[in-house]
């Protein structure tokens, strides 16, 4: 899976992801568990193979405020803490049963420094992490709930089913009962 995932950016030779993959460290994890809190550093990158994660923050109101899901095929980390190495201010979190590849930050710097492959893919994605937060402020400010809603399922479907209503409800920006309604709408 994550072989298929990183051949299919056509920049990273075999030797590259053989070398990758023998960095990683397989692990798994719970729903409910995190993968980093609140005031931690994080130092590591996951590739997610199976499960969905959700992060989220506390508003002033202490209320949970999920921003993010992140399904299989996709890379995780609290990215301005990885980068900077300041405390986060997101919690990470699995809402179902997970299966995660985990590479450390100093790792992953050292393949970067030996090989320009892994600094070309890792500029690439830094540019897709702020194309999807642009995505998701666009999406945010423009779309009704009515057609994020439409979005997320047509992208997964048997995903979106499985997380629970007050997390698609918050990262939709819209109340539970809001969502019931929505849902009722379409048919699936």
């Amino acid at each position: 899976m994550l072989r298929e995932f990183l051949e299919g950016f056509k920049m990273l030779s075999d030797t590259d992801i053989t070398e990758f993959e023998e960095l990683l460290k397989k692990r798994e994890v719970k729903k409910g568990d995190f993968f980093i809190q609140n005031g931690a550093v994080c130092k590591r990158i996951a590739f997610v193979t199976s499960g969905v994660f959700r992060t989220y923050f506390l508003s002033d109101k202490a209320e949970e405020v999920t921003y993010c899901l992140t399904f299989p095929n996709n890379f995780l980390t609290a990215y301005s803490s990885y980068l900077t190495g300041n405390s986060t201010q997101e919690n990470i979190q699995a809402i179902q049963d997970a299966e995660l590849y985990i590479i450390s930050k100093g790792e992953m710097e050292k393949l970067a420094d030996n090989n320009v492959n892994w600094l070309v893919f890792l500029k690439f994605m830094a540019e897709q992490q702020y194309m999807e937060l642009e995505n998701r402020i666009f999406q945010l400010q423009k779309k009704n709930a009515l057609s994020k809603y439409k979005n997320l399922i047509e992208n997964s479907p048997q995903l979106v089913q499985k997380i629970p209503l007050e997390y698609l409800a918050s990262y939709l920006g819209i109340t539970q009962r809001h969502l019931t309604r929505i849902r009722k709408e379409i048919t699936y």
